[in-house]
């Protein structure tokens, strides 16, 4: 974001989605991180909880609902090789609540798979490499 010619940061929401041990994922297509794996999410609007945020990302990207959501990190992602572009990204995790996985944006996303944590294909998203660096786990 600018403003008065000076950068800030943006702010991104990531929804951990756990189901049967495993997690969504996705595989991305954009300009930014194209190629890389990636949790469901995008950025939060104007006057929108983090809760409100992650349930609107998840229900556009992947048509699923979760429950019993909740923070569960935030990493500080400063990426040169992506335009050099500095988000904070916001991580909420919730079990899954219904909905088949479809992917809704397939200009951005080229497919959705559950995985296990450990085994979350590579390359992944600043974001998400940024999580497991921290070793966060979610189970």
């Amino acid at each position: 974001m600018n403003i008065e010619g000076k950068r800030y940061p943006g702010v991104g929401v990531a929804v951990i989605v756990l189901k049967e041990g495993k997690v969504l994922v996705g595989k991305r297509m954009s300009g930014t991180g194209n190629g890389t794996w990636c949790l469901p999410g995008g950025k939060l609007e104007f006057g929108e909880s983090w809760e409100e945020c992650a349930r609107r990302e998840l229900k556009e990207e992947t048509g699923l609902e979760v429950e019993n959501l909740s923070f569960a990190y935030v990493t500080n992602d400063i990426t040169p090789e992506y335009n050099n572009t500095h988000y904070i990204t916001i991580f909420m995790k919730g079990e899954y609540a219904g909905g088949e996985v479809s992917v809704n944006e397939p200009d951005k996303i080229a497919e959705f798979q559950w995985s296990e944590w450990e085994s979350i294909p590579e390359p992944r998203f600043i974001p998400l490499a940024n999580l497991f660096k921290a070793g966060y786990k979610p189970f």
